[in-house]
């Protein structure tokens, strides 16, 4: 009898755990068409201008708003450096979906598509820039957002770092580059690509990767999960690279703990941008 109970209640367990898992992600996936649906409608005839992120490799767009794009970063002030785990932009090397996640910006996005090696993808002792969302581990995915300013800033904590009282209206630019967390001290050093140092009499993060294809240069808006259900507001130039490069997670875990940008974790990630009313066209 007992063992006829025990089969019974073993037969049973699987089939609970697969029915609650199939609930969170109708679940997940129901709330992602209702913030889709929200965010279509806050931003109907209330004169948003395109939004990101987007899938760089899709060149189709009906915002009717244009606007001038911003110069080149290297005639801009760097402001800020943060990055999100999971890349919010989808194409490239990064054009698989991570899944809906919690339906607020954490544990979605998309992830590298290539392959690491056993001793690249090895777990480290202990996950590293922990929040209360998680943390960072071996074959993580992050996108790392370079911002600069038009407006006499100096690079600081969070985008408000990128606004002054003296300019009301700055041009914004981010150099977005995806990157895939390698137990690999030869990887590259995060705290070499995100140093800062005055060039020609601006503030600049002069090691930004140069070499990991032609960046997608794209009209667009600012990221994060708070704008799922609202259009962004202010205006940006995006170029987002196609490839992705490995990255030490040991000098992750570094910057982590002491930067000048008070960044100690990885942000959420906004809904990828689909509805073309909402994006601007790419031009190759």
């Amino acid at each position: 009898m007992k063992y006829t109970l025990l089969v019974a209640a073993l037969t049973i367990v699987p089939t609970m755990l697969s029915a609650c898992m199939e609930s969170d992600q109708t679940d997940t996936a129901s709330t992602l068409t209702v913030q889709r649906v929200n965010l279509a409608e806050a931003a109907n005839g209330a004169g948003f201008g395109p939004q990101s992120p987007r899938h760089i490799d899709e060149v189709a767009g009906a915002n009717p708003i244009r606007f001038g794009a911003a110069p080149p970063y290297t005639e801009m002030n760097l402001c800020n450096i943060h990055f999100h785990k999971n890349a919010e932009h989808a194409g490239g090397e990064f054009s698989r979906y991570a899944g809906n996640g919690d339906g607020k910006g954490f544990d979605s996005g998309y992830l590298y598509t290539g392959k690491l090696s056993a001793k690249e993808s090895a777990p480290i002792k202990s996950s590293v820039c922990h929040s209360a969302h998680g943390a960072l581990q071996s074959g993580d995915t992050v996108e790392v957002h370079y911002v600069f300013s038009s407006a006499a800033v100096t690079p600081g904590p969070t985008l408000g770092a990128c606004l002054n009282e003296a300019t009301a209206n700055p041009q914004l630019r981010v150099e977005a580059q995806v990157f895939v967390l390698t137990n690999d001290k030869e990887a590259q050093d995060f705290a070499h690509l995100a140093a800062v140092a005055p060039v020609q009499g601006y503030q600049q993060a002069p090691n930004i990767l140069n070499n990991t294809g032609q960046p997608v240069a794209y009209a667009g808006s600012t990221t994060g999960p708070s704008y799922n259900e609202v259009g962004s507001p202010l205006q940006v130039s995006w170029r987002v690279r196609p490839k992705v490069a490995k990255l030490n997670i040991h000098s992750v875990a570094q910057w982590c703990t002491a930067n000048i940008f008070g960044e100690n974790h990885a942000h959420g990630v906004r809904n990828l941008v689909v509805n073309p009313k909402l994006l601007s066209p790419i031009s190759r």
